[in-house]
């Protein structure tokens, strides 16, 4: 029965040999997307002198959780958190990645690149946590079962997916869409009942796009149809995944077309280059063959000669019944040289090295049967949750599995942001004249065309965005960066785009809220502004660095209220 759940699929068609080879590349592309926008920030984060340092943190777990803090924080940094762990950590993951993406070890590079983005996120504090970085960690590690053994398998022809690990990408890929619907549609935002939710969408998430501009611009009435497709797209359509394989195809154009549309007008980072890559798994080899290079032909067209495999529910039931004949060929095979008087304790016995590798070969079995299973429970708990809150299912196994991000729940804008406000930090040196510290992605030039940067995610910016809708003791890393400038500290420095005080840090730094939106085409026709917005006031407590070295307070904001 394990066998047939963890085991390697069946063979011939429809097959999925093309699918789980494309989503590994995919994979290892995202994986390496996460590692490298990380090498630029890591150290400013979470480096000894970062915004929230890795080692103070996991100092305080070590006191609170005692002997459960490796499982509370399962980072490699519990052995080294200084700077050069941290980039150490990013190399290694990035190094991984590009052998996934290059088809080398993959099982191997799948581990590597698992452990160690798992690593940074359990070490991250209010740098993690998103939802993003949960589905890569549950995909990643849902995938080692599935990735084809070897040092370079090729398509993996001799070891076709198993269907553990394919029933749980695809329920994963069903749950990002469906469980989002359902935080939208019965979540108490009544923007998406009256079909008013992307009025202004497109100008208020974390990073917006130039093409979100123009989206921004389009009549009311699309909107509304907009938000319409959006519930439907993510109720309805995903329950086609359930359907014969003619639906599935045509939901894949359907779910395609929506990330394409949200990747070009919004930047989440990797999370719908994840999401549209987990759709390939909606197709199959009898679909794809005639899109693939010739070299693969030979391989994929032997495989889909063979006989197509007996319905699943078949298979189970042959796999529930067991073998037909008992195995009994070492005990025949004693007794028959006990017969003959033949002395064995000194031969050795094949039949007891079969014996022997059979036993790992079904630990190693009932070992992936046990994961996966735990796995699949928390996925079901957290949707079936979702939708029947009440229902009593026991919650230790998805407890348990918390610290590790694998199972998780999705709520994509479940609730709309109507306000976009702009954290901005500006030092001085007399307290009159102000100068702001340039962003490299943030909107802060209002001349400036917002770009398109994902699967980048600049994570020190992103949080900003966060911070805006919370106050700052909400937030503690921006009154930390606002220190951390006073002293001029390098790799905080890294995290904007210029430092506009070369010859020296300033003496007073503040974080000031602004409040942006999209202008009008007549606008920007008019001036070349992309953005207006209008001075908030202070966010955070204005620091100041004293003669002797000492910052204090010298002002404590007032004004500013964070949205509801």
């Amino acid at each position: 029965m394990a066998g047939w759940w963890v085991g390697p699929g069946p063979a011939g068609p429809p097959s999925h040999l093309v699918p789980r080879w494309l989503f590994l590349r995919a994979l290892g592309i995202i994986y390496f997307s996460a590692f490298y926008s990380l090498l630029f920030q890591i150290r400013g984060m979470l480096g000894p002198q970062g915004l929230l340092p890795a080692g103070s943190y996991l100092q305080e777990v070590a006191k609170v959780m005692g002997r459960a803090r490796h499982w509370y924080a399962p980072t490699l940094l519990w052995f080294a958190s200084g700077d050069h762990a941290l980039m150490l950590l990013c190399w290694i993951g990035l190094i991984a990645a590009v052998l996934l993406i290059s088809n080398l070890w993959p099982r191997a590079m799948l581990a590597v690149c698992f452990v160690c983005f798992l690593s940074f996120v359990a070490a991250a504090q209010d740098f993690s946590g998103y939802q993003s970085d949960g589905m890569l960690l549950c995909a990643g590690f849902v995938c080692y079962f599935l990735a084809p053994r070897g040092w370079r398998p090729g398509l993996g022809e001799q070891e076709p997916p198993a269907r553990a690990p394919l029933f749980l990408l695809r329920l994963l890929w069903f749950t990002i869409y469906f469980e989002s619907g359902v935080a939208k549609y019965f979540g108490g935002d009544p923007t998406w009942r009256d079909l008013s939710a992307m009025n202004e969408y497109y100008q208020n998430g974390p990073l917006p796009t130039w093409v979100g501009w123009y989206a921004h611009q389009l009549p009311r009435w699309c909107h509304q149809t907009s938000a319409f497709v959006t519930l439907f797209l993510e109720l309805l359509v995903p329950w086609m995944l359930w359907l014969p394989r003619r639906a599935r195809i045509v939901c894949f154009f359907f779910v395609t077309i929506l990330q394409i549309g949200i990747i070009f007008t919004a930047n989440y980072a990797f999370l719908n280059y994840l999401v549209l890559a987990l759709g390939i798994f909606l197709l199959d080899d009898l679909f794809l063959v005639r899109f693939i290079p010739r070299s693969w032909c030979r391989a994929l067209q032997l495989n889909l000669q063979q006989p197509s495999p007996e319905p699943w529910y078949a298979s189970l039931l042959a796999a529930l019944e067991g073998p037909s004949e008992p195995i009994s060929l070492s005990l025949a095979a004693s007794g028959e040289e006990a017969s003959k008087g033949v002395i064995a304790e000194n031969v050795p016995n094949p039949e007891a090295r079969w014996t022997l590798r059979s036993l790992f070969e079904a630990i190693a079995v009932w070992t992936k049967a046990f994961f996966v299973a735990w796995v699949f429970y928390a996925m079901a708990f957290l949707m079936v949750r979702q939708i029947s809150p009440g229902l009593p299912l026991p919650a230790t196994p998805v407890t348990a599995l918390e610290p590790f991000r694998i199972a998780n729940s999705y709520g994509l804008f479940g609730r709309m942001t109507w306000a976009r406000y702009e954290i901005e930090f500006q030092g001085s040196n007399d307290g009159a004249n102000w100068v702001a510290y340039p962003f490299r992605y943030k909107p802060q030039n209002l001349n400036e065309a917002p770009g398109i940067y994902a699967p980048y995610q600049p994570r020190f910016e992103w949080n900003l965005w966060f911070a805006s809708l919370g106050t700052w003791r909400e937030n503690p890393f921006v009154i930390r960066t606002e220190q951390q400038l006073l002293l001029d500290n390098p790799d905080v420095l890294a995290l904007f785009r210029s430092d506009p005080f070369a010859k020296g840090p300033p003496k007073l730094m503040r974080s000031v809220v602004w409040q942006y939106w999209f202008t009008d085409r007549a606008t920007k026709r008019a001036t070349g502004q992309w953005w207006r917005r209008e001075f908030r006031g202070l966010y955070a407590p204005t620091l100041e660095r004293t003669a002797d070295g000492r910052i204090i307070v010298s002002e404590w904001p007032q004004t500013f209220i964070p949205p509801p």
